[in-house]
């Protein structure tokens, strides 16, 4: 068991009103499953992200990741769980922009102190992977939103996670980048990549294995879907 969340509740403070984001949610994924989490603006998705990346914590309930139970870690071991066990790809790519597609892709092995020669190699197979190997030196203003979000998420498997969270990524893409971006994840998961995705579009959440939908912070249904089998990166 990948992630095992139970009787996860968050609250939180906007201001003087108290906001209860999730309400009792217990959830489970395995390792390699492609599980899309779905809802409107306030379902709770974004609170939902956050537990799960161990960017927040549940103020009651518990969240094992890969058989640890987070809520007990110090926030050094947290930093160090979400640097090498979880990949992020978010709507706006968050590439730096005087830095190539090669030199955003090696900055995680970078911190990871990985020697740079394979930095260098290991960076190039990931671009390669997601179909830019002619690519490698451009830089982001040189590249589609489509190629954009390629290179965003070979950095976010540079260190080979775990588990890759994705927050609406083909929020910002045309339709046919987006159906790119989508190939891509069905790749992954064919490779046994674990991924969880976030959106709101029925027809993207249709693209996973599995479909969970939040309602007003509770999961109203969890099942699964019939994803295509066409294939193409």
């Amino acid at each position: 068991m990948l992630i095992d969340l139970r009787n996860v509740s968050k609250v939180y403070k906007a201001g003087d009103v108290v906001v209860t984001a999730l309400i009792d949610l217990t959830m489970k994924v395995e390792q390699g499953e492609f599980v899309a989490i779905i809802g409107q603006s306030g379902s709770g998705k974004t609170t939902l992200l956050d537990i799960l990346g161990c960017l927040s914590h549940p103020t009651s309930g518990g969240y094992w990741l890969d058989g640890e139970s987070v809520n007990e870690l110090p926030d050094s071991r947290i930093t160090t769980i979400r640097n090498k066990k979880i990949g992020f790809i978010f709507q706006t790519f968050h590439l730096l922009p005087r830095k190539t597609a090669l030199e955003n892709v090696q900055l995680p092995l970078m911190y990871a102190r990985m020697p740079r020669a394979t930095q260098h190699d290991r960076a190039k197979e990931l671009l390669t992977m997601v179909g830019l190997k002619d690519r490698l030196y451009h830089y982001s203003n040189q590249l589609s939103g489509g190629q954009q979000q390629r290179v965003a998420i070979a950095r976010a498997l540079a260190n080979r996670p775990a588990l890759l969270l994705a927050d609406e990524p083909t929020g910002n893409l045309d339709s046919k980048s987006g159906n790119d971006i989508l190939n891509v994840f069905e790749h992954l998961h064919q490779q046994g990549q674990t991924i969880i995705i976030i959106t709101h579009d029925p027809l993207i959440a249709q693209r996973a294995e599995r479909r969970i939908t939040l309602s007003d912070g509770k999961i109203v249904s969890n099942e699964v879907t019939h994803p295509s089998s066409e294939i193409t990166v």
